[in-house]
């Protein structure tokens, strides 16, 4: 693989699309799926599982053939069952961390294991063939460059011209994560909590409440800054970056900081035990205008790419003069077949589950259609699918179209979010693929299978490991920003601005007039300022999040770069490997232990 823009012929010799690939990335993947359950829940992202997948599966299937002799793992058998794996992982976003428990939080909706799985497995597979729909143009035509695609195909044929390599890789990433869970177990039983930084406080002004509430100072501890024995949040810092780290942090000093403080004097968020953080009451005010920066700035990101989007339907034409018809090509009818067999289980379970109007459940599905091709050309771009701005969307339109009624906004925008989300992970897939040289047939049907599993696990996890969303989440331990994000727009819509607490309503401007501000700042600045320019959705998600979460981010940020320069080559070859094992460690280990306290609550009872 020499160049991200050219593309071998399908190879028809190796073996690619068998049953163990397809069956190895289902079960990898709902395994994985389980990781980004966990992880949106504790701290709103979720992660692409791809490469863990790759190296899984081949030190699996590597140990196998060693035991009992079995067939090589071939490289293209390894990219139908990472696509698979990718799809399954991250089924989470198809509404499981964010509309799913909204819903309950909001109108008491107790969603069955069947019902939610069926809902969700529609939700992703619509995104699957909106990405096959739209790929010949994105990716043949246009040429986006597809990062997290290429990157997948040159690991695995890196991994596949140095064996050696690709089992130190192995090893790394077993390795991180067999010592994340243990961390995460120990740290249980050792009872371990945020701590540190107690030491920093200010004193509470004379004229304000806490001082008349018997208050003399307010600590950083209190306020909900301190070191988290959590590796997780450190593994995501060092893959999501030092820009990002520092907006967190200095979101975090912003909100729970100085907001916090002024929120507590103003007697709007009440002091509770000196020795613990006051999350619970500070964290509820901020929810807003933390809400209120991310919807303004992903919007203002999101309506920056209709050039782009006009751009592209009007190239539409050139798609079948720029490829010749492949044979290998997924069939229109196929997709057709499928996007209508989708369009009739949305309008009918929507209906069932949700008293959703029918003729919600088809808007629904044509805007998933129309504003997904937006969703792609930002995934191929930048390599992040917009999923939050893709729901806030429909959620506005939906407000428009069907106002009051909380069940359409949430659950008609989430059609919309999981679909582009899974379009998302999808196009990035057949990018691999096609530098691979491997058929687009076989990887749709390998990620249909992967969303099939992934629903199953994801929604049977989730159910047991939060069986009461309501309250379980938005605390310090399930901080849950995303359920927060969508859960407050869907009150906004119902309810309007009158029912905020006190002082919300100027601080959802200000915040949203920032979010603007920082997106524009991004969108228009030169590249090389554009590094500089703070992340409006980090901001955001700071002021959702308790801070300890922020200073792990950051820390994480910090370690990446610091590697990043005293161990160049280390860090390009494992910094993602090992950060890959610590997130699905702790993940892993923290659902586990999740699943164990309520089996333990059902045996005592």
């Amino acid at each position: 693989m020499s160049d991200a823009h050219t593309y071998p012929p399908v190879d028809t010799v190796s073996r690619s699309f068998t049953v163990r690939a397809v069956v190895t990335g289902a079960l990898l993947g709902g395994l994985l799926s389980v990781c980004n359950v966990y992880s949106g829940l504790k701290i709103g992202w979720g992660f692409n599982m791809s490469i863990t997948a790759v190296l899984l599966s081949f030190g699996f299937w590597g140990l196998m053939r060693k035991l009992v002799g079995t067939q090589p793992w071939t490289l293209l058998e390894n990219n139908v069952n990472q696509v698979g794996a990718s799809a399954a992982a991250s089924i989470s976003s198809a509404g499981l961390v964010s509309a799913v428990p909204a819903l309950t939080i909001l109108d008491g909706y107790q969603f069955t294991w069947p019902a939610l799985a069926i809902w969700v497995f529609m939700c992703s597979s619509l995104g699957v063939f909106v990405a096959v729909l739209f790929s010949r143009q994105l990716i043949f035509v246009d040429k986006l460059p597809f990062a997290s695609g290429v990157a997948t195909a040159r690991t695995l044929t890196e991994m596949y011209s140095q064996g050696r390599e690709a089992s130190v890789r192995v090893w790394a990433l077993i390795a991180a994560g067999i010592g994340a869970a243990t961390w995460k177990l120990a740290g249980t039983w050792l009872a371990l909590k945020p701590s540190g930084l107690g030491w920093l406080s200010v004193g509470a002004s004379d004229s304000g409440a806490l001082k008349k509430s018997g208050v003399a100072s307010v600590s950083a501890h209190n306020l909900g800054f301190a070191f988290d024995p959590s590796l997780l949040m450190v593994g995501a810092g060092s893959i999501i970056g030092l820009r990002s780290g520092i907006s967190m942090l200095a979101g975090a000093i912003i909100s729970w900081g100085f907001i916090g403080t002024w929120l507590l004097e103003k007697g709007w968020a009440k002091a509770g035990d000196p020795s613990a953080p006051w999350v619970k009451g500070i964290g509820e005010w901020l929810i807003w205008p933390g809400v209120s920066l991310l919807v303004a700035s992903s919007l203002v990101s999101l309506f920056a790419m209709v050039p782009q989007f006009v751009r592209a339907f009007r190239r539409r034409k050139e798609v079948d003069a720029a490829e010749p018809v492949d044979p290998h090509a997924v069939p229109k009818s196929w997709i057709v077949a499928g996007v209508a067999a989708i369009s009739v289980g949305v309008v009918i379970v929507g209906n069932v589950l949700f008293g959703m109007a029918p003729w919600i459940g088809l808007v629904a599905v044509a805007l998933t259609s129309v504003l997904a091709i937006v969703a792609l050309r930002v995934s191929g771009e930048t390599n992040i699918t917009p999923v939050g701005p893709m729901g806030k969307v429909t959620q506005l339109t939906f407000a428009v179209l069907d106002p009051g009624n909380v069940s359409t906004n949430l659950m008609a925008a989430n059609v919309t979010g999981g679909s582009a989300s899974q379009a998302g992970e999808m196009i990035h897939d057949l990018k691999a693929g096609a530098l691979l040289g491997a058929s687009p047939r076989h990887l749709m049907l390998s990620q249909l299978a992967g969303v099939a599993s992934g629903a199953l696990i994801g929604s049977a996890i989730y159910l047991v490991i939060i069986p009461d969303p309501k309250s379980m989440l938005m605390t310090a331990e399930w901080a849950a920003p995303a359920v927060a994000a969508w859960k407050s727009v869907a009150e906004v819509f119902k309810h309007g601005l009158s029912q905020l607490p006190p002082g919300a309503t100027w601080a959802m401007l200000i915040a949203a007039i920032l979010g603007i501000a920082l997106a524009l700042a991004e969108k228009h600045a030169p590249p090389k300022a554009r590094t500089w320019v703070p992340s409006a959705s980090a901001i955001g998600l700071a002021a959702l999040v308790p801070a300890n979460f922020s200073i792990s981010f950051f820390l994480g940020g910090v370690i990446a770069v610091v590697l990043g320069n005293v161990a160049k080559d280390w860090t390009t070859r494992f910094l993602i490997v090992v950060a890959s094992g610590v997130i699905a460690g702790e993940s892993l280990a923290g659902a586990g232990q999740a699943i164990w306290k309520v089996i333990s609550e059902l045996l005592v009872k």
